[in-house]
């Protein structure tokens, strides 16, 4: 791996741009995240002792911006001393400003927001499977794959494995893939409560007063000469919480709750 550069990040963008806008931005989201919801965060002890470079986020999606901005206020939390919190918000000062995400292509070329979410990590693919809302099968751009093995050579990645905002999608054999061929820590992200929080954007308020979650969980134990792209992929998936298993506990889960409301509706 080549010696970092202290002045420009991975694919050049100046540090000092990089951290002012995660500061401007990181005060703007603040309130979303520890004022009219509060975000909860279990689990950033296991990101303490992580290295540097060649750490790999695994984690659903609900909202496009959102979710990555929650994160952002978690990483430079921790990267500042503070656990499982996001109350103090001087940590602002001191960003973890080598951190990317992989984002659809598409996504961050619609609006000034996207393309300054782009500036402060976003490493942009097109998706192989979607394109405009339609579907399309094309051939991996290796170009994309390299950038991707530049974020993470550089620094932590977060990626969503099932390349959507809807619950419970399958997961894409192309972070497997990755995973097996660059041999990342494996870092899985659990978030919940963003969906309704936040409209599809996540650059709405839809209501207020929701508690969203992230869990931090520990790294993946991955073999990764002997364990299949398939098998990568389910532990991943697992760890998420978003194989078929779970979606049949969330309907469970639902079922139980509108039971117990309908109950409490007609008694006396």
């Amino acid at each position: 791996m080549a010696k970092k550069n202290i002045f420009f990040d991975a694919f050049g963008t100046p540090y000092f741009l990089k951290r002012l806008i995660i500061f401007i931005f990181g005060l703007i989201s603040y309130r979303r995240f520890n004022g009219f919801n509060k975000l909860k965060i279990s689990g950033s002890e296991n990101l303490v002792d992580l290295p540097d470079t060649n750490v790999l986020f695994v984690s659903n999606h609900q909202t496009y911006f959102a979710d990555v901005a929650a994160m952002y206020h978690a990483f430079c939390a921790v990267n500042n001393g503070y656990l499982n919190t996001i109350k103090n918000p001087i940590y602002l000062l001191n960003p973890k400003v080598d951190f990317y995400y992989v984002a659809a292509k598409e996504t961050m070329n619609n609006g000034l927001l996207a393309r300054i979410f782009k500036v402060a990590g976003a490493v942009t693919v097109k998706r192989t499977w979607r394109s405009e809302g339609k579907n399309v099968n094309r051939m991996v751009d290796m170009s994309e794959v390299e950038n991707i093995m530049k974020a993470l050579d550089n620094g932590w990645v977060i990626t969503f494995p099932q390349g959507t905002t809807s619950a419970f999608a399958q997961g894409r054999k192309g972070t497997a893939k990755l995973v097996k061929s660059q041999k990342p820590i494996v870092v899985p992200i659990k978030i919940n409560g963003f969906r309704r929080a936040f409209d599809k954007k996540g650059l709405k308020l839809k209501v207020t007063g929701v508690k969203p979650t992230m869990e931090f969980k520990k790294p993946l134990e991955l073999d990764y000469e002997n364990e299949s792209t398939q098998d990568i992929l389910d532990k991943i998936m697992i760890a998420i919480e978003q194989t078929e298993d779970f979606n049949l506990l969330h309907q469970y889960d639902k079922e139980q709750e509108l039971k117990k409301q309908q109950e409490t509706q007609i008694q006396p």
